[in-house]
């Protein structure tokens, strides 16, 4: 059987993180959406997505084919129900197609609106990643569950004599972790802290946390939970309830709240961003396909920032800020709370950030963690950037 993980009309939804990555390539708990369904189905999932990105994330179909909405995070229940699927059925949950059995001819042309009349309803609970504030909000669940997933007949390694710990029973440490004189609570939720990670002296954590492969959190740094800071990422000052995925750098002391980072991000020295109104109003976030901005139904809501994009220091974002792909923030004032993939500037005005110059430091950044920005990828920031060139006015 072949998984094959698809996007659906979310996947304009949760732009500016999916201009870059298939839907289930988003990180929520402590894994990405495809590697959950990996560890629930016992195989590698490929991606069925859009046009740009199938060069880099590849599909793989065969005889037999089990097709799963990217946006569904997987539990016992919903995964027993896809697997139990025969050819040619399919299973929704209202107006969401959630899975389709099918040979290879199923595959070719597939659309989810094609399934959907003979699919069978799921009574079940279910969650979904509809918008990018989803990822910070069902964030909590989903460390517990990933937890579970990875821990389950395994033993922790062990903390130093010099940590503070409150619930250890609730930690997991794995092989290579490195941390003196630090004080974790995971009476709040499960703390996670991957191999080879770090957390150095005077921070203080309160899970539900995350601490994926190879990050580190700086000196003194406080983190509340639900957080997640994804592999090879830097994390310091204060963080509140937010997902920071791979290659990622909040290096120093400001503060961070309800947001979500993409991949190869950084905040300057002393960058804050304010998660809640002044009148305590629900806040409202752009929104790519109805090109306004719309109501989240949140009281708290802070940054989400694309792939690439990076601030200078003291930037101020407010409430609800939605930053694209490769925009460079600086200087004083508070920005506009939309800012289109390839801006530069800040408060005071945007131009465009030229391709050339986006590469240039996009392959300088990637090699210092050993990682090179391939003639693929560069076809895909060439494609966000010829489709935002309509909000960069």
């Amino acid at each position: 059987m072949q998984l094959i993980l698809f996007d659906d009309h979310s996947w304009e939804n949760l732009l500016p993180l999916t201009f870059t990555r298939p839907i289930a390539d988003l990180r929520v708990g402590i894994l990405t959406i495809a590697e959950k369904w990996e560890k629930h189905l016992g195989t590698s999932p490929s991606h069925l997505t859009q046009k740009q990105l199938s060069e880099k994330y590849r599909l793989l179909s065969g005889a037999d084919n089990l097709l799963i909405n990217g946006t569904l995070l997987p539990h016992k229940e919903i995964t027993a129900a896809l697997k139990g699927l025969r050819d040619g059925e399919s299973l929704k949950k209202e107006d969401r197609l959630l899975g389709v059995r099918t040979g290879a001819s199923g595959v070719d042309g597939f659309h989810p609106s094609l399934w959907m009349d003979s699919a069978k309803e799921y009574s079940g609970e279910i969650s979904l990643l509809n918008f990018p504030w989803t990822i910070f909000r069902l964030n909590g669940q989903e460390i517990k569950a990933d937890m579970e997933l990875l821990t389950m007949g395994r033993t922790s390694e062990k903390l130093s004599d010099t940590v503070k710990v409150v619930a250890p029973e609730n930690i997991f440490v794995e092989a290579g972790f490195k941390g003196k004189h630090i004080t974790l609570n995971a009476a709040t939720g499960p703390i996670y802290l991957g191999r080879d990670s770090e957390i150095m002296e005077g921070s203080v954590i309160r899970g539900p946390f995350a601490l994926c492969e190879s990050s580190t959190v700086k000196l003194s740094a406080k983190i509340y939970g639900p957080t997640t800071i994804g592999p090879n990422s830097k994390v310091g000052g204060e963080v509140n309830n937010c997902v920071i995925h791979s290659n990622s750098n909040k290096g120093h002391d400001g503060f961070l709240g309800n947001s979500v980072l993409g991949e190869w991000c950084n905040l300057g020295a002393d960058t804050n961003n304010s998660n809640l109104k002044n009148n305590y109003a629900e806040v409202k976030v752009w929104n790519y396909p109805k090109e306004r901005f719309i109501n989240s139904g949140l009281q708290f809501c802070g940054l989400i920032m694309g792939d690439h994009s990076k601030c200078g220091i003291n930037t101020m974002f407010n409430t609800g800020t939605v930053i694209g792909v490769s925009a460079n923030i600086f200087g004083s004032g508070f920005p506009r709370n939309f800012i289109p993939s390839f801006s530069w500037g800040g408060a005071a005005g945007m131009t465009t950030y030229k391709m050339e110059k986006v590469e240039e430091t996009a392959a300088l950044v990637m090699d210092r963690r050993g990682q090179e920005l391939t003639d693929t990828e560069k076809s895909i920031l060439q494609w966000v950037f010829d489709y935002s060139k309509k909000y960069r006015k």
